[in-house]
């Protein structure tokens, strides 16, 4: 089950490059919000959830979704200056980021193997954004890897309070307030005349790219993997995130052409690498 939700992930950045040619992030995350908030509630409604509201719990949540909002739309706005496949590739280190602050505001202990998983994924990743070479780097040049990068910060933010506070709620209804605080912020920056008018003239393309990033990447995966942690143990779930780069680059190949090196791979291998070093007990 897992896997599924890895696969909608890791397809959602090549329906998100289709969309940025139509709509604005902004625009986009909206959408994808109000759909999954749509389906979220069907589910709700039909498992008979207690919409019961408990002020602690969301107080909790609206610090969550501020992050959230601002980790995908700097996310979003990144891909519009780099290809889908780098993305997937460097949106993968996020564990590195919550070791590290683990380290730093839980005083969680790096061990030897951890560190050296942190250098090898740090090298992988400066081979990857300088092409081979790090000299080549240039955060302006490089701007849309900078925002994935810092994407990945926000969201091992995300992971470590998400952590530490302590939610009654069931997964499917802490999902769906999420979301539902998430829109509240995101939504005003979007209520105007010209993203209305983008939306009523999405092409064919653009609103199965939406409806698969709303439907299928928030909604459904969210599910699948709430319930999945839920079942399994989590460090048997969180394997499941090595495959979601790989499922990023085939897709980017086959839809949006966009080429696949050896020397993409093997910078991707490195990353991976670390990574793994990095969340093994």
């Amino acid at each position: 089950m897992p896997l599924i939700a890895i696969t909608f992930w890791g397809a959602s950045f090549i329906a998100t490059k289709y969309l940025l040619d139509e709509l604005t992030p902004e625009t986009i995350i909206s959408m994808r919000l109000i759909l999954a908030i749509t389906l979220l509630l069907v589910i709700a409604l039909i498992q008979k959830r207690d919409f019961k509201i408990n002020a602690k719990n969301h107080k909790y949540i609206l610090l969550l979704a501020v992050i959230a909002v601002f980790h995908l739309w700097i996310q979003v706005t990144g891909m519009k200056y780099t290809t889908a496949s780098n993305t997937g590739w460097i949106i993968g280190t996020a564990p590195i980021f919550m070791a590290l602050l683990g380290l730093i505001f839980f005083k969680e202990k790096l061990n030897s193997i951890k560190v050296i998983g942190i250098i090898i994924a740090t090298t992988g990743l400066l081979l990857l954004v300088g092409k081979g070479n790090p000299a080549n780097i240039d955060l302006i040049k490089n701007k849309g890897d900078l925002l994935i990068l810092s994407s990945a910060f926000t969201w091992g933010i995300y992971s470590m309070v998400n952590k530490k506070i302590s939610l009654t709620y069931s997964p499917v209804m802490t999902i769906f307030y999420l979301f539902v605080m998430m829109a509240i912020i995101i939504i005003p920056f979007t209520a105007n005349s010209s993203s209305i008018n983008s939306i009523k003239n999405l092409s064919n393309i653009g609103w199965i790219a939406i409806l698969f990033l709303g439907l299928f990447c928030s909604g459904v995966a969210y599910v699948i993997w709430a319930y999945a942690l839920r079942e399994m143990e989590s460090a048997k779930v969180g394997a499941y995130l090595y495959f979601e780069p790989f499922v990023t680059i085939i897709t980017a190949w086959i839809f949006l052409n966009e080429e696949i090196t050896l020397f993409m791979i093997l910078s991707g291998l490195i990353i991976t690498a670390g990574v793994f070093l990095v969340n093994k007990d």
